[in-house]
C-alpha cells in the first residue's frame, strides 16, 4: 500500500515528513522519497530501501523547509528505481 504525508509550517517540517513515513512502514513498500520547496526550487531525496536510508540522504543533502511532501510506494507496475 502506498502512503503520502504532506505538511506546511513556519518551521522545518522535514523531520515530520520522515517520521510520517516511519509510521507507514508497517504497510510494506519498495521505495520512498521526500520533496521540499527549498531555496526557490524543488529539492528531493529518494531511496529504494528503508526509511532509515532515506533519512541518511535527507541529512546528507541538508534538506530543510516549511513546505513538503513525502511518499512510500508499492510497485504494481515496473521495478523500483531511484
Amino acid at each position: 500500500m502506498c502512503g503520502i504525508v504532506g505538511a506546511v509550517s513556519a518551521r522545518n517540517i522535514v523531520p515530520v515528513l520522515v517520521e510520517g513515513l516511519r509510521r507507514l512502514e508497517y504497510r510494506g513498500y519498495d521505495s520512498c522519497g521526500v520533496a521540499v520547496h527549498q531555496g526557490g526550487g524543488l529539492r528531493r531525496a529518494r531511496s529504494t530501501a528503508r526509511v532509515a536510508e532515506l533519512q541518511a540522504h535527507v541529512d546528507e543533502d541538508g534538506l530543510a523547509s516549511g513546505t513538503g511532501i513525502a511518499h512510500t510506494r508499492w510497485a504494481t507496475h515496473g521495478v523500483p528505481a531511484v
